[in-house]
């Protein structure tokens, strides 16, 4: 049997915002468009529904972001700050090539570190979580091979 993961979802309420934000992070603009009716809401369970999406990935093409802002239904939750031990939804995790780097154009950005340093686990990685556009939680990790 063979899985692959397609994408991760992520509703927001500015989408303009969230897509410059993870092209800062380095993700690439695929493609944007509306995704609306009855047939898509036969997916969701939400019946009719109009959702505005853009859809990002990485630059090896691998991993694909899906970045969605529903005009109808209303959004009727907000997980956006919920601790990371919360059940549900944590975090998208990025391996970066220099989290220094990385993380300073995500602070320029207006993100903000969970805890107050970037921490090396082993010799294996250097890890932080940080609080993106709309409070999204992102994970940061360098191997250090």
């Amino acid at each position: 049997m063979t899985l692959t993961l397609d994408n991760v979802g992520i509703v927001v309420e500015d989408l303009a915002g969230a897509i410059d934000f993870f092209q800062t992070l380095g993700l690439e603009l695929e493609g944007q468009g509306m995704v609306e009716g009855e047939w898509a809401g036969r997916v969701t369970g939400l019946g009719d529904q109009t959702v505005e999406i853009a859809m990002l990935r990485t630059p090896d093409g691998y991993g694909r972001l899906e970045l969605s802002r529903f005009l109808a239904p209303e959004v009727i939750a907000d997980h956006r700050t919920a601790p990371v031990n919360a059940l549900g939804y944590l975090r998208v995790m990025f391996r970066v090539e220099d989290i220094d780097a990385t993380l300073e154009r995500a602070l320029a950005a207006g993100a903000a570190l969970v805890s107050s340093e970037v921490v090396q686990y082993e010799d294996a990685y250097r890890l932080c979580y940080i609080r993106g556009h709309e409070g999204i939680l992102i994970g940061l990790a360098e191997a250090l091979d």
